[in-house]
């Protein structure tokens, strides 16, 4: 089991880091929302907590509670820019549909 960042997604996220002063790496979670029936939810995390399952990707500390990681494991982070919006993709293997604004997904 694993979820992985590309270099991209690894650049942004050690640069808000930097910017930040403080935290460990990133936290992925999913919880149930959207019109599809799981969202994704990201935070910056300043520490790990005890259930945490930590996994390295070109140097970031990806968090995740055990509950999301079926519903994440293979899941690639990205950072996108689409013409003048930019933001983090999820390329998640376990997706069977996604909502038509991609914030949220079935399994």
């Amino acid at each position: 089991m694993s979820v992985t960042v590309t270099e991209k997604a690894a650049r942004h996220i050690l640069k808000t880091l930097d910017k930040r002063g403080k935290g460990v790496g990133l936290r992925l979670a999913v919880k149930t929302s959207g019109c599809s029936g799981m969202a994704y939810a990201l935070e910056f995390a300043d520490e790990s907590q005890p259930e945490d399952l930590i996994f390295e990707s070109a140097g970031v500390k990806l968090l995740v509670d055990p509950r999301s990681l079926p519903y994440l494991d293979g899941t690639e982070l990205d950072f996108v820019r689409e013409g003048l919006n930019e933001g983090f993709k999820f390329n998640n293997p376990n997706a069977k549909a996604e909502c038509g604004c991609g914030e949220s997904f079935a399994v």
